[in-house]
């Protein structure tokens, strides 16, 4: 069970990977030693899987954002074409889905040329994929990895 100390601290690690144990300590109430055992618990449990930097891609040069429907051969309860799409660079999401498609893929490229050479010689050279149809995003207004925490809310591993 995740409690309401739990969801706390997850807030804070949400917020800034970086915080310190005793600053978390500090806004909770507790003892750095404390919020450090709890924190490597909930690491433990798989409810923190790790922790990143959250890089600007307009900064780095890959600007356009792509989400590509994939359409698949994957026999029902095979997820080899996901897997096998999962593993190209500049992918940085794939979800199978319900529906038509299969898969549901985020990538990122530098312009349109380089997305459709990704398409070509990337997406369509996976072995299973039937078809492809891709959508541009014009314009990001939210694009966050935070997971909602609030009180009122079971949260199960």
């Amino acid at each position: 069970m995740i409690d309401d100390t739990d969801r706390e601290i997850l807030t804070f690690l949400q917020r800034d990977g970086r915080i310190s144990n005793a600053e978390i300590a500090r806004q909770v109430g507790m003892a750095p030693s404390a919020i450090l055992e709890r924190i490597r618990k909930l690491e433990e449990r798989g409810v923190v899987r790790g922790y990143e930097a959250r890089l600007d891609p307009k900064h780095l040069g890959l600007g356009l954002v792509a989400f590509i429907f994939v359409r698949a051969d994957d026999r029902p309860g095979t997820l080899c074409t996901g897997d096998r799409l999962a593993k190209i660079p500049g992918v940085h999401e794939v979800h199978q889905i319900a529906g038509e498609d299969c898969y549901l893929v985020k990538i990122r490229a530098r312009d349109t040329e380089h997305l459709g050479r990704l398409l070509r010689e990337q997406v369509s050279a996976v072995k299973g994929v039937r078809s492809t149809r891709t959508t541009i995003a014009l314009n990001t207004l939210k694009e966050s990895g935070e997971i909602p925490l609030g009180a009122a809310e079971e949260v199960q591993p």
